[in-house]
């Protein structure tokens, strides 16, 4: 006879899940380092790789749903071990693929597909479920962290493997390491998931989704995450290239791209301690407006490496401090049973503003010859999501009452 099984450890859930993210994440930030290689070795225009990319953006949000709902019902597992079993494949078939056609559907839908299931919004839901609320912001602020270090560790052995071994060898590599993700996934084989069964819910999916989608602040939510996606995808791709342009050495960029992960370990992790303790609406609107300013300061300022590392620094402690606070916003709000899900929802809308960051990049660019439009757009979307945060209301939901104005 099986007893109640008890719920994993505090101490497990964010090692294996911040091991994961680290990994996941990682990899996924040095993709801009690949953008002028791939390119010059294939004969193909900027706007290609960018459209590539775009679509792994868009494919993530999407898939990402999907995962979510997956995850709520079987427990997160199966979702994380097939993500990387994805991943591998997208890698490989990043390095392999004869055309773009092909490079789109591996770089794109294949690793989109397996980022939804290796993430933020699995692993967020991992811990909604198993860690307590008091401490909730706090622990998913540590797996941000944990994203953020991923990217600090990462981007320069991505660039080392680049340098050392090619673009195409650096990306077997990677499909080899990112395999790893699967005994991690072991770590997180939830108890109230055995056997297939979910725990009860008092909602369906779609009473969930409806009674979301018509919470203003869950749409408030949605907005700002879309100029997060914008900003960050932009940023994560076309600096390098950017920084090029304007002179500045590859090393700069390896370096810009490693402060950023670097300061984004600090930033997502005092973001989400503090979402413990003051109100997050108004810590997401400081961090898009302070995004905004930094980003004018530095197109103002003469453009040398030391700038670039400042504004590095100070865009890494910005990065992903929007994603514990969102998250844990969205936990407050609606509760943990479809947390996975709605988490995705809300990313999907983060991922299609990726999906205009990174194509607008390439796009302007071999339009104008400049990147100089995509910043100015940067600048007002930060400014805007710092406004629409402003009326979220976080306190939980009542049901069975009409959704209130935010």
């Amino acid at each position: 006879m099986q007893t109640p099984a008890r719920q994993l450890s505090a101490l497990q859930v964010l090692a294996c899940g911040a091991a994961i993210v680290t990994l996941s994440m990682g990899i996924r930030h040095g993709f801009g380092l690949w953008l002028q290689p791939v390119t010059q070795a294939q004969g193909w225009n900027r706007e290609t790789f960018a459209f590539a990319l775009a679509i792994q953006n868009l494919a993530w949000g999407f898939f990402g749903i999907f995962a979510g709902m997956v995850a709520d019902r079987f427990g997160a597992f199966r979702v994380l071990t097939l993500g990387a079993l994805l991943y591998a494949a997208g890698l490989a078939g990043m390095a392999l693929a004869p055309n773009a056609l092909v490079f789109g559907l591996t770089a794109g839908v294949l690793i989109g597909a397996a980022q939804a299931g290796t993430t933020y919004a699995v692993v967020y839901g991992i811990i909604g479920r198993q860690i307590d609320p008091a401490r909730r912001s706090w622990a998913m602020g540590v797996a941000a962290a944990a994203g953020s270090f991923g990217q600090f560790l990462m981007v320069p052995v991505e660039g080392f493997l680049i340098s050392g071994f090619g673009w195409q060898q650096a990306l077997l590599a990677l499909s080899l390491f990112v395999l790893l993700i699967v005994p991690l996934a072991f770590g997180l084989r939830e108890p109230g998931f055995a056997g297939g069964a979910a725990p009860r819910r008092e909602q369906t999916i779609l009473q969930a989704l409806g009674e979301a989608f018509k919470y203003p602040s869950f749409q408030m939510l949605m907005a700002g995450y879309f100029v997060c996606g914008f900003q960050l995808a932009f940023i994560g791709v076309h600096m390098p290239s950017y920084l090029k342009d304007r002179g500045l050495s590859p090393q700069v960029a390896s370096y810009a791209l490693a402060l950023i992960g670097l300061f984004n370990v600090f930033g997502t992790y005092i973001a989400g301690s503090l979402g413990q303790k003051l109100a997050k609406r108004k810590l997401l609107a400081a961090i898009y407006l302070s995004r905004a300013i930094a980003i004018a300061l530095f197109l103002w300022a003469p453009l040398t490496p030391m700038s670039v590392y400042v504004f590095a620094s100070v865009m890494g402690a910005l990065w992903l401090s929007t994603v514990p606070l969102t998250s844990a916003t969205v936990a407050q709000i609606f509760g943990i049973a479809h947390l996975s899900m709605l988490g995705g929802f809300v990313f999907l809308s983060h991922q299609v503003g990726s999906f205009m960051g990174v194509w607008l990049g390439g796009l302007l660019y071999d339009r104008t010859g400049s990147y100089n439009i995509v910043w100015y757009i940067a600048i007002a979307l930060g400014v805007f999501a710092a406004l629409v945060n402003l009326p979220v209301r976080e306190a939980p939901i009542a049901r069975g009452a009409a959704p209130q104005g935010a």
